[in-house]
């Protein structure tokens, strides 16, 4: 990079570049940069991001001092339970397993709603892990609910929709 095309790096003086403990914050919308130069805060977001930032409840379940499976106990409570339902599934149950999979999306949704720290459950932003761990377990539950032989929940338009839809024509 050419040097008409570097920003400035601070103002200088006769002596040399100021102190940061010589530079005064203008207008209070200007804050001082890592390196103590006033610098103006904008709203605006930057074009290349350099860090995530970490989501909303994403600190842990429990004190620092409890050991580490009792800091994650919402995702592990999640996790559980999902797998509770697969090895049901794989032992012959398939809606009842299906069923306790959905519950356990669902539940994660709750805890992340209702906790205000939740460890690694909190995985995007509050709102975003709400809906989908909401709208996935919802879906769950519904196909579990719907699975043919001999169906818990009969859904009159969908039967209909299908037959419509899939022809042998």
């Amino acid at each position: 990079m050419s040097a008409e095309h570097r920003a400035p790096s601070g103002p200088e003086t006769p002596s040399g570049p100021e102190k940061p403990e010589d530079l005064t914050v203008r207008d209070p919308i200007s804050a001082p940069d890592a390196e103590g130069r006033p610098r103006r805060v904008t709203r605006r977001f930057p074009l290349f991001t350099r860090d995530t930032a970490r989501p909303e409840g994403g600190g842990r379940a429990a004190s620092r001092d409890a050991p580490a499976p009792a800091r994650q106990w919402p995702v592990l409570a999640v996790l559980g339970l999902a797998g509770l339902g697969l090895l049901i599934t794989a032992l012959g149950q398939f809606r009842l397993g299906t069923l306790l999979i959905g519950v356990a999306l669902l539940g994660g949704g709750a805890m992340r709603w209702l906790l205000p720290d939740v460890g690694m459950l909190a995985v995007r932003s509050r709102f975003t892990d709400i809906v989908t761990y909401g709208v996935l377990g919802t879906v769950i539950v519904l196909l579990a609910l719907m699975a043919q032989p001999n169906p818990w929940l009969q859904i009159p338009f969908l039967k209909d929709t299908l037959h419509f839809t899939v022809t042998n024509d």
